[in-house]
């Protein structure tokens, strides 16, 4: 498995929604509304890298999200 942090920015006023739906999506681990320069953080998990960017693209889709980074953790033996 593979996990990794997704930094959202979100539409003014739209973070609490959005850390919400997101929170619903497969694959989303948590997903919480946060402050600084992003407005929610997501912690997800696939099968392995090759299936990250299908995760990332359901979270783009919730109406609202302007922007996303993408931050895989490190795996550790």
């Amino acid at each position: 498995m593979v996990q990794a942090f997704i930094l959202i920015q979100t539409e003014v006023g739209k973070a609490t929604l959005i850390a919400q739906q997101v929170a619903a999506l497969p694959d989303v681990l948590s997903s919480e509304d946060v402050l600084g320069p992003y407005d929610v953080v997501a912690r997800v998990e696939a099968a392995d890298a090759a299936g990250l960017p299908a995760v990332v693209r359901r979270i783009q889709q919730v109406a609202g999200i302007t922007r996303t980074l993408t931050c895989q953790v490190a795996a550790h033996a």
